[in-house]
Formats: structure tokens, sequence, C-alpha cells
């Protein structure tokens, strides 16, 4: 179906990107045939490292015309495998495309190369007093991983997602043709939105090259509060009542005691408070001090009446940075205190959240694993860790897929959907199948051959 790297497209592909930008044989590290998963590998042929939207292209139409898949990749932090070469042949890695490119003050919109990292444009928003609101928990990601899964993080339940603050995208088709989808206005009904097409697709439909951003004043004020409860049903059980109450978090994060020990652990630093089963924290944003103090006693008040054990205020840059840096370090935590693990990434409603989350324990238990979790308590996107630890080859494997099996046919159950932030890749296209059946995958495969009629561009994700 492919056909294979020869030294003749070596040499093309380094007139286009320049010989030291041109990665095969011994010289490609073990690191690209994986991504944060880790145990899907498969070793591209060659690596590119492309600076420009022009070296896309004609690496695109050299792949296009000699049939050769092309894998995109940025920093590799993806769970589910989308950045991994099935097929072997190209892989795209577009961290050298890491420029901002300029800010639009009057249009609240920055220009960006797909390169540049959540972390390096957050500060770049709030050094010019902007905030750019999608805050996924690995800020070490690229704006163009973020936007191929429409990533959320913590703040989605007041900002939304990614696909909101995504105004247009000049993006290079798998033909090799440069096309901008969008444009930097707020409002647009100019036929089927190709834009939205390409955010969430996971790199199968385009290459994305340049992205315009929406932004927001950045708040003047931010404070959070952590909320004790003595079990979790207590603590989920509050999350809808918050949400009742008139006030406006921008974050409502769910943690186990667990999950705050193995961080503690892994950051060698203490969390302000561990003697409890489980964890509400809330943040609230706003310009006006009196605005957040209000909402803030609002939900502390309610929370308390609700069961909580206490309301901590974390108002001091002490207590701020060790609450959000335990937060943030949740993922690589789990991941360190086991031999291997994979990730459940569902989305359930709201008021569902206890219950799916009282399901993995019950998995836990009876499977013998640990299962622990953290999430959106918001949105209702919960991350769910299966670990390893001491189980053989053959016990992991089947425990893993007997775990998962369970575990999404519970989230459909509930109403809920197979991913909520991460995609669905390699890893958890099988999942998608089942939920959706035939008639919405036979569409999805019906939009991938429209834009890629031979599957060169990242084949072997999502929907094929």
């Amino acid at each position: 179906m492919y056909n294979h790297i020869t030294t003749k497209e070596i040499a093309a592909l380094q007139a286009i990107c320049g010989n030291a930008n041109v990665l095969y044989g011994d010289a490609i590290s073990p690191e690209y045939a994986h991504d944060e998963l880790g145990d899907i590998r498969v070793m591209p042929e060659v690596v590119v490292r492309v600076s420009a939207t022009e070296e896309v292209s004609a690496v695109m139409k050299l792949a296009w015309e000699k049939t050769i898949p092309v894998t995109v990749r940025g920093s590799g932090t993806g769970l589910v495998g989308a950045a991994v070469p099935i097929y072997g042949g190209i892989l795209l890695e577009t961290t050298k495309m890491n420029q901002i490119l300029g800010l639009d003050p009057d249009n609240l919109t920055v220009r960006v190369q797909p390169g540049v990292l959540l972390m390096d444009l957050a500060a770049f928003a709030e050094e010019n007093d902007f905030l750019y609101p999608p805050d996924p928990g690995e800020k070490s990601a690229t704006i163009g991983g973020n936007i191929s899964t429409n990533a959320g993080g913590m703040r989605a339940v007041k900002y939304g997602v990614t696909r909101d603050y995504v105004r247009s995208l000049t993006v290079v088709l798998p033909n090799g043709e440069i096309q901008t989808f969008g444009a930097s206005v707020a409002k647009n009904s100019s036929g089927y939105s190709l834009k939205d097409l390409i955010v969430g697709s996971e790199g199968t439909l385009a290459i994305i090259c340049e992205a315009v951003l929406k932004l927001v004043p950045l708040p003047k004020v931010s404070l959070s509060l952590l909320v004790p409860f003595s079990d979790m049903k207590s603590a989920i059980e509050a999350v809808p009542e918050i949400i009742r109450s008139k006030t406006t978090p921008t974050a409502i994060e769910y943690m186990s005691r667990d999950t705050i020990l193995f961080s503690e652990s892994y950051l060698g630093k203490k969390f302000p408070d561990t003697k409890n089963d489980a964890y509400i924290l809330l943040t609230f944003d706003g310009n006006t001090l009196e605005q957040v103090e209000s909402d803030l006693s609002t939900v502390a008040e309610l929370c308390l009446d609700l069961g909580a054990l206490d309301a901590y205020i974390v108002d001091t840059e002490e207590r701020k940075k060790s609450v959000w840096s335990a937060r943030g370090a949740f993922l690589e935590a789990i991941k360190s205190s086991t031999t291997e693990m994979d990730e459940c990434d569902v989305v359930v409603p709201g008021n569902q959240v206890d219950t799916f989350i009282k399901y993995t324990h019950q998995l836990a238990a009876d499977f013998g694993v640990r299962i622990p979790s953290f999430g959106h308590a918001g949105d209702g996107n919960l991350h769910v860790y299966i670990c390893r630890d001491s189980l053989s080859d053959a016990d992991w494997e089947k425990v893993k897929a007997d775990c998962f099996d369970r575990m999404y046919e519970k989230a459909v159950a509930l109403g809920g959907l197979v991913s909520g932030e991460h995609g669905i890749g390699y890893a958890k296209k099988e999942y998608l199948r089942r939920q959706y059946g035939d008639t919405p995958i036979a569409l999805m495969q019906g939009i991938k051959k429209v834009f890629d009629e031979k599957n060169i561009l990242n084949p072997g994700k999502v929907c094929f």
C-alpha cells in the first residue's frame, strides 16, 4: 500500500530541509518510536525537522507523489499513540516551528506557529496583559498538539476548550497545497467550518502550520479554594450544587488523598492538607477582589453546608505554588509510582462523576490492581489510570483490556464519551467504533477520504 523511503527520497528531503534536519538509520532516537503512552512503538524510516510552512508543503508534495505515509509530531506528550508512525515512513517534527508571529491587541488575537509550547504562549499572553484560557495539565505540549486534540484543561468549566479559541488555521493538505481556513473575525457563517474539522482531527486531515488564536483580557484577581471531604461521593455531589450557585468558578478539580500523596512523593514537597480522603480544588478569577471574594465565600459556605470538613483559601504565593504544582504533577506522579500505566480519558455528565469513580474503585477491587484518578469535576472529564505494578506481561494485557472494556462501556451507559480531551489516536479507536457504530465512522472515513484520498497522513488513527 505504501512505498518505503529510499536514498533518493532521503536526498530530496535533505534538499528541502537541510542535511542536519533529516535523520535516518542509527541517527533516529528510539524516543521517536512512541509518545508518552509508551506501549505503542514503531520506528519511523526518517525524521524530518521542518522550520517553515513552505518546507512542510514540499515534504508533503514528495510524500504524495511517492505514496509515503507521514506522521506529524510535536513534543510527543500525547497519551493515545497519535504521534506514533504506525506505517513507518516520514515522521514530521514541528518543534522548530516555534515562533509567536504577532499580537493583535485590537482584535484580541495572537498568531503562532504549531511548535510554540503552551507554557510559552501563556507567559507571552500574560506579559501583554492577556490570558490564553485553554489550560491542559501538560504545559510542555505544543499548541499544534493542543489544537489537534481539542485540548481542554482545568479552566474549561468557565472558558471552554481549545476549539473556542481558534480563529483561523493555515494548513498544508496531504497533497502539499497550502490553505487557510477561518479568519481573524469573531463570527463566521460562511459555509462549512473546515477550520473546525481540523481542530481535534489528530493530524489525520492536514498539517497545522500557523494558528490565529483568541485571547481574553487578563483577570486582575485570582484566588483558589481547597475543600476537603470525608469521601469522594460527598465531594462530587457538591459539584452540581456549586455550578447552580450562580457563581462562576474558573476551575473545579477533584482529587483523592492517594493521588495527592503520589504527587507529594514525586515533587518532594508537602501539600497543605492530606488528612482527608477527597478534595475539591476551585479557582475563581475576575477584575475586582470584592467580586472574587464574594464568589469564593458563597461557595465555601455552600460546601460547608454540604458536609465539607473545611475550606482553605489559597491566597498566598507559597500556598498557590504548593497546591497547583501538586495538581500539575499528578500524571507524572502516578506514572513514577508504577512500572507501567495506561489511561482512560472519559467524559461523563457532571451528575454521573461519582457513579463512574465508584465503579473504578469496584474494578480495582475485582481485578486486584490500583486505579487512581483525578480530573475536571466541573465538566465531567476524568483521568483514570490502570497501574501495572508487579503484573506479568500476560496478566497486564488481560487486566488492562478487561478494565478498559468495562470502563468505556460504563461511560457510554452513563451518557458519556470515550475521550474528553486526549483524543483517540491509535490506542482508543476500537472503543470509538464501538460507541459510534457504522454510520458515524463511515462519515468520518468519508471526510478523511476527501482530504486525503491516498490515506498518507497519519494513517491508522482515529477512524481507520
